[in-house]
């Protein structure tokens, strides 16, 4: 499962429960109930937390002797004995409370850097510290002389207590993509809370007031229409007028900073702050841009809109769009317009706050290839009973930092209730899936802490209703699962022993078949590979055997060269070994189990097959080895084992039906074609940029399974000798051994054990149109030991056969 990190801080937590716990005991709780804390970082809103920096006071300041720049002070740090310090600053004098840097304190410049104040001499006047401006601090971008303090601070104050240093502790938890709840703070928190409650500390969820929420006038009203209620099931707005935009209050800047994100202005860090607070996307209009009312639609295919980010994007029929009378303003869920955001000239918000249909973000949001926090939370799923809780909470929020009135009633355009999920837990099936049985108590105990309801209860078990924002959450196990979270798993006692069922399987199951021959390739020096399913339709052009209708296509591809399941494994297999010739690895054994898909009249085909692939050389180079490439031979000796190892022995050559081979050959028993080997034709290697000789092999994997047997064939070790006897003989130059290996056989099926051509010699004292062949027999009775007389009888009768049927001639 695919993780995504989010980061939550610890000082933001505490504004939901009031907790002091250490952060080693709170990552352990959310790691236990599922939200597992992969790390905690330290926060500083100044790096280094003013450490060692104090407030100093100026006693006395005078002239250098030997610079006109520089001046020479003593300062009182509070320790009883002033110190000299000699600062280059216009505008320091005696009188003034200084912040000064004392000796080791470290300062960071603007990359990051440290530095350590150190005892020196400056002109030859010793300098114990250092007066600082506020950029030395990192508390503001002014150089322009030293900071003067506040004349009431005693000397020697930390100047972290004078400006406030937050320090916090940042959670960075890899969140799973089910649990959409716990994508903001308040969702943590709420599950923190169920962790701590099974721990028997009991807290209250303080979430942000909104009770001071009002309308100040009526004087700034934009209708709203929404066009399709199932692609928004809800859409909040209100205006606010009057404000300002300007820098953000360092404790909202603080809070942004601290898991990561960068401070925009005011009204923005609000909407920013509001999502990671209670997982709301927000989007602030600005409202002298918009014309007419708001129209939440889709437009037509082929639209074009420029984003925030300057890009001009073309627009699908399907994407929901936040528009104006006149035009487009922003892609619902996504991002905003560039002409609709706010501006240091904006003085009125629309502010808006909507439940978007999740599938259609999703889709919006992977066709445009755009993934936002907004859209990262409205394609899983956000909470639609908040949207109107979390648009006051940001409006006033808007207002505390950016001033202004709020000038319109809230527009909530809201339906169809969006209900929860009813599921009845049953105690008897929720104790057999944890492997322990709860107290009943504990159970409610902890679905009430997870705001699940109990509607009903009954010795049987519980009539629960899920609230809508656990989109997770909508089955019996799913709720277990939940119980069993909260519960704790390292809870469940593990028994003394365990009981299991022998599977009666039978010795031919899929699975176990392929370890057998995956582990059989591996000893002969074959790699085995897993590519995509997903390839690009491009490829069918490569084998006319391949049609354009029979191909599966994505119906929302991620890209054209990952729009079509594959028909052929080929294709593939030499995207692989293209990959590893290009990187100087040119000699590979590759295999791969998996399957090929088509459309057909009649309905979708999915097939299973093992493929090989052989090329360069047969191993590596080495001084006793000379290089010597793979062939044909080589090859089909690999294809033959596998058969061999599967049992599969009784199998006739037979003329290759693919064409994607320059010269090949099938394995066939009986009607069914088994497998197809070969060489890869060059135009189709050449389409990859691999330049050398390709051999490849498809089992049909499904056909192979039915023709494997249960049944263990076995020959004892014959008790009697053998006997060899070696022919050679001259024949027609167009005689093929096959033909004396049939004769062969059917002159003796029974005793003659092995025949072998050893040697093929053509050419000096050898009639025109002939060649000689040199062929052993291997003779054997496994009852008794044969006789000179019985094998010359048996010899005498092949030469005949010979002589009549092929017209040899003994040598």
């Amino acid at each position: 499962m695919a993780y995504n990190i989010m980061k939550i801080s610890y000082n933001w937590l505490k504004q939901f429960l009031k907790i002091d716990a250490p952060s080693e005991e709170v990552s352990n709780i959310l790691t236990d109930l599922g939200l597992e804390v992969e790390m905690v970082e330290k926060y500083q809103s100044v790096k280094g937390g003013l450490e060692g920096v104090v407030v100093g006071h100026v006693l006395t300041c005078e002239k250098h002797p030997d610079a006109d720049r520089l001046k020479i002070t003593t300062v009182d740090l509070g320790s009883g004995t002033p110190v000299q310090i000699v600062c280059g600053a216009s505008n320091v004098a005696a009188g003034q409370k200084v912040p000064v840097a004392t000796i080791g304190t470290q300062l960071f410049d603007k990359e990051g850097a440290a530095f350590e104040i150190k005892k020196g001499k400056i002109r030859g006047q010793e300098s114990h510290g250092m007066i600082c401006a506020e950029d030395e601090l990192d508390l503001g971008s002014s150089h322009d002389g030293i900071m003067i303090l506040d004349a009431s601070l005693a000397p020697g104050t930390p100047a972290a207590k004078v400006f406030n240093i937050e320090n916090d502790e940042v959670f960075e938890i890899g969140l799973t993509p089910n649990r959409a709840d716990a994508m903001s703070h308040m969702g943590v928190a709420r599950d923190l809370r169920a962790g701590l409650l099974q721990k028997n500390a009991s807290l209250e969820l303080i979430t942000p007031s909104v009770s001071k929420f009002k309308i100040d006038k009526r004087t700034l009203k934009i209708d709203v229409n929404v066009a399709d209620s199932k692609l928004v099931p809800r859409y909040c707005g209100v205006t606010i007028s009057g404000v300002t935009i300007k820098e953000s209050p360092s404790w909202l800047q603080n809070r942004l900073k601290a898991i990561g994100l960068s401070p925009k202005n005011n009204v923005i860090d609000v909407t920013n702050y509001v999502l990671h607070e209670l997982g709301q996307p927000l989007h602030a209009f600005d409202a002298s841009q918009i014309n007419g009312k708001i129209n939440v639609k889709t437009v037509a295919s082929g639209t074009k809109f420029v984003t925030l980010d300057g890009i001009e994007r073309t627009l699908h029929e399907e994407d929901i769009m936040i528009c104006d009378d006149n035009e487009a303003l922003c892609i619902a869920g996504v991002f905003g317009g560039k002409n609709s955001g706010v501006s240091e000239s904006t003085t009125s918000l629309f502010l808006e706050s909507a439940y978007f249909n999740p599938v259609a973000v999703r889709k919006t949001a992977k066709r445009h290839g755009l993934s936002t926090d907004a859209s990262f939370r409205f394609e899983r799923g956000i909470d639609p009973e908040i949207t109107e809780y979390a648009l006051k909470r940001a409006a006033l929020l808007i207002q505390e930092v950016a001033g202004g009135e709020i000038t319109s009633d809230i527009i909530d355009l809201y339906p169809k209730k969006i209900e929860g999920f009813s599921v009845f837990l049953n105690y008897e099936k929720t104790f057999k899936l944890i492997g322990q049985e709860l107290p009943k108590e504990t159970i409610k105990k902890i679905v009430a802490s997870l705001d699940i309801k109990v509607n009903s209860s009954s010795d049987a078990g519980l009539g629960l209703q899920i609230p809508p924002y656990r989109v997770d959450v909508q089955r019996e196990v799913d709720v277990i699962e939940e119980i069993l979270r909260v519960y704790g798993y390292n809870n469940i006692h593990i028994p003394n022993k365990l009981t299991a069922t022998v599977s009666n399987s039978p010795r031919t199951e899929d699975y176990k078949v392929q370890n057998v021959i995956a582990n059989q390739l591996n000893s002969l020096g074959f790699h085995e590979m897993m590519a995509n399913s997903l390839t690009t339709p491009e490829y069918i052009k490569l084998s006319e055997q391949l049609k354009e209708e029979h191909n599966v296509t994505m119906l929302n591809p991620l890209s054209n060269d990952l729009s079509t399941m594959r028909q052929s494994m080929l294709f593939s297999g030499l995207e692989a070994i293209s990959y590893n010739i290009n990187r100087k690895s040119s000699d590979l054994k590759l295999f791969e189990f998996g399957k090929s898909y088509r459309n057909l009249v009649n309905g979708y085909s999915e097939k299973k097959h093992l493929t090989l692939f052989t090329t360069g050389n047969r191993s590596a180079e080495t001084w006793t080895n000379p290089e010597k490439p793979s062939d044909f031979f080589l090859f089909k000796g690999y294809v033959n084992s596998v058969l061999s190892r599967l049992g599969i022995d009784s199998v006739q050559n037979t003329p290759v039906a693919s064409d994607v081979f320059a010269e090949g050959i099938g394995f066939a028993l009986g009607k069914d074609i088994l497998v197809e080997m070969g060489t890869v034709k060059k135009s189709i290697t050449k389409h990859f940029d691999i330049k050398q000789e390709v051999f490849y092999a498809e089992f049909q994997w499904d056909l192979i399974l039915k023709v494997l047997s249960n049944k263990i064939k076995f020959t004892p070790i014959p008790k009697y000798p053998e006997v060899r006897r070696d022919f050679a003989l001259l024949v027609d130059a167009n005689v093929a051994f096959e033909s004396i290996y049939k004769i062969a056989l059917q002159t003796e099926k029974s005793l003659l054990k092995n025949i072998n051509l050893f040697d093929v010699y053509e050419g000096k004292n050898l009639p025109e149109g002939k060649k000689s062949y040199a062929v052993s027999f291997t003779i054997q009775d496994a009852t008794k030991t044969l006789t000179d007389t019985q094998i010359d009888k048996i010899m005498s009768k092949l030469q005949s056969n010979f002589e009549s049927e092929l017209g040899a001639q003994l040598r």
